[in-house]
C-alpha cells in the first residue's frame, strides 16, 4: 500500500552516509537521487525511504507521533540493525525486544531525529 517515505533533513550528506550503512543491511540501495533528495529501496515494486530537504526551503523538523516501520524477517535482523543504527550515531527509543504476543521491535531516532524502527512478526 505504501510506495515510500520522505523524512525531512538538514544535512543530506551525513544523513545519507547514515542510511547507505544502515539500509544496506538489508540489501537497500540508492535507486534515485539530485542534489535535494536521495531514495533507497530493495526493489522496484517495494516500498522505499526517501531524505529530502524540505520543498519550502525552511528546516526540517520531526514529526511528533510520526514514525517509519520497517519489516524484516527475524528478531535476530531486528537485534542487528538496531545495534547498526546505535553504531551509526542513532538514539535510542526503545532497544530491540518483544513488545507483547507476536511482536518484536527495536526504536530509535536517526541523525536528523525521525523515529523509525525495524520489527519482525514472529
Amino acid at each position: 500500500m505504501i510506495g515510500y517515505v520522505t523524512l525531512g533533513t538538514n544535512d543530506l550528506t551525513r544523513a545519507a552516509k547514515f542510511y547507505d550503512a544502515l539500509l544496506a543491511e538489508i540489501g537497500a540501495g540508492r535507486f534515485m537521487e539530485s542534489d535535494k533528495f536521495i531514495a533507497w529501496g530493495t526493489g522496484p515494486n517495494s516500498p522505499g525511504i526517501g531524505l529530502i530537504y524540505p520543498n519550502d526551503g525552511k528546516p526540517a523538523t520531526v514529526g511528533n507521533g510520526v514514525m517509519v516501520a520497517i519489516i524484516v524477517d527475524s528478531p535476530e535482523k531486528v537485534d542487528r540493525l538496531y545495534k547498526k543504527a546505535m553504531e551509526l550515531g542513532a538514539t535510542d527509543e526503545g532497544p530491540a525486544g518483544p513488545r507483547g504476543d507476536g511482536f518484536y521491535a527495536g526504536y530509535f531516532r536517526d541523525p536528523d531525529g525521525n523515529k523509525l524502527n525495524f520489527f519482525c512478526m514472529p
